[in-house]
């Protein structure tokens, strides 16, 4: 169907209401057993049922959603046909097997959907690319790569990820792994690409960046068994094993096992692609500084963060992330006591409408349950600072945008939680009568029964705004203080020092 009326910005446009006109006698022509449709402007976006004048007064008004591409809820069918042979009994044979779609698998993984392959540009000005992208433009090749002379079905990479998938699906033992691929050698023909072991197989899989670090975590929250209790067989501050107490098939099972996907070589990834790596720039080459906040890089945090770091802010490649986390409930039955807290980053150097898409979020710890971690999640953010620290000083990246090496560093600016969890991950006491963070020891909270109520914000009006000397309408009170002045990094700091030694775990009240 023609659609392109769609790109009409105007309105008030003739032929965008013709168009529109059309496409409402269209849509209200189809067989429904009512007299109302859903409404696809770009308030309802196809969940409000109208009737056609409403439906045609949101059209012309608010103007067609633009992500409904295919009008499928109102009666329009998309027929695909690939590669089909009609027979003379009118039946469609296909003698095609399932498309081979590995590159954009790892277009997927690698957070873009497009790859310039100038790597054969012998410029001077060009820098070779470093080891690790060097691995992530091999595994493109073996993409493209036929699994022996002849074979056009299927390339050496799709190969390896199909048969892994059959090992997982069907619990195959590595044992058996091997064998069959000691099989596959010797009945396909000389040159074929075939792994020899498993353990050839998951080297081809392991520049894919799909990886994680399993860490052991106490029961009870008190440490990870990582770095200096690397070996420990037992809590040292609650005493309890860090072995459940019977074994699966003679290995012992750790009580709680953090997952740890590094972040490193998913931002170095990001540099890999000509597209993106231009997107990373967006902040600071697209972005207009015209006092409209429209990107985190317009906000007040951001320059304040660019002078203090000049050296940084002066790398318009270096990366800048948001870390947000919140439990949630993975089974279906939501009457079972179970949270699970991921951690998650997001990148902002991208264009706004790339910031919070899902394949630029990366998920960088999974917390295990089934009990929140509460206070104690400092205690499985270890991994992660220490990764923090080491982009802090920087790492080696290939940009493909530029074709040259360069030092890329990374910050976080800032959490994204709800209150809850934002005290949680602060550290700061968000219940009780100094709840809020901004007022500190000044906040002003009455107890209402069993409740307590926080009171006297118009503290932060101005001093001679009416509604300061206003009692009928609030507490009865003329309010005459002044806004409480935040704490800083240091104030809140020095209020920490006197908290001494903060023991994590949940094994002593």
């Amino acid at each position: 169907m023609d659609k392109s009326w769609l790109n009409i910005r105007n309105r008030g446009d003739q032929r965008y209401r013709d168009e529109v006109d059309g496409f409402l006698s269209w849509a209200f022509s189809q067989p429904r057993g009512s007299t109302m449709i859903r409404c696809p402007c770009k308030g309802c976006i196809n969940i409000a049922f109208k009737l056609m004048p409403d439906v045609r007064r949101d059209l012309l008004k608010k103007g067609f959603w633009d992500s409904y591409k295919v009008w499928d809820l109102h009666g329009e069918v998309l027929v695909r046909v690939e590669n089909s042979n009609v027979t003379l009994n009118n039946e469609v044979e296909d003698d095609n097997i399932e498309e081979d779609n590995i590159s954009e698998m790892i277009h997927d993984v690698r957070g873009h959907t497009y790859v310039e392959d100038n790597n054969n540009n012998t410029s001077m000005d060009n820098e070779e690319p470093n080891l690790h992208a060097a691995k992530f433009y091999k595994l493109l090749e073996d993409a493209q790569t036929e699994l022996y002379p002849g074979c056009s079905k299927v390339s050496k990479l799709s190969f390896v990820v199909k048969l892994l998938h059959l090992k997982c699906l069907n619990h195959w033992s590595n044992k058996s792994m091997d064998e069959l691929l000691s099989f596959f050698k010797e009945v396909l023909p000389e040159g074929s690409f075939v792994p020899s072991s498993f353990y050839e197989a998951k080297k081809v899989l392991r520049d894919l960046g799909l990886g994680y670090t399993k860490i052991d975590a106490c029961e009870n929250d008190c440490i990870l068994y990582w770095r200096d209790y690397d070996n420990a067989q037992l809590c040292p501050k609650c005493g309890k094993s860090r072995w459940k107490s019977e074994e699966h098939k003679g290995k012992k099972v750790a009580c709680k096992v953090l997952r740890h996907f590094p972040i490193k070589p998913r931002l170095q990834i990001l540099y890999m692609a000509r597209e993106t790596a231009k997107k990373m720039r967006w902040h600071k080459d697209k972005n207009v500084d015209d006092g409209v906040l429209r990107h985190p890089s317009d906000s007040i945090a951001w320059k304040s963060f660019d002078e203090r770091h000049p050296t940084f802010s002066a790398e318009l490649r270096n990366v800048l992330l948001g870390l947000a986390s919140d439990g949630f409930q993975p089974f279906g039955n939501m009457s079972a006591n179970h949270s699970i807290w991921p951690v998650i980053l997001a990148t902002y150097n991208l264009p706004p409408w790339y910031c919070m898409k899902d394949p630029y979020f990366m998920m960088t710890l999974l917390i295990p349950g089934p009990k929140c971690p509460g206070n104690d999640i400092d205690v499985y953010l270890q991994p992660i600072i220490k990764e923090l620290k080491e982009l802090w000083d920087g790492i080696e990246t290939y940009d493909s945008y530029s074709k040259s090496n360069f030092m890329m560093r990374a910050a976080v600016m800032w959490t994204i939680n709800d209150f809850p969890a934002y005290g949680n991950l602060l550290g700061w006491s968000t219940k009780g009568e100094l709840a809020c963070p901004c007022c500190h020891k000044y906040t002003q909270s009455v107890s209402l029964r069993i409740k307590l109520c926080y009171m006297s914000h118009r503290c932060f009006l101005p001093i001679k705004h009416p509604w300061r000397r206003n009692r009928r309408k609030f507490d009865g009170k003329v309010e005459k203080r002044v806004a409480p002045i935040p704490l800083t990094g240091d104030e809140a700091l020095i209020q920490l020092q006197s908290l001494g030694n903060v023991s994590f775990g949940k094994g002593k009240k």
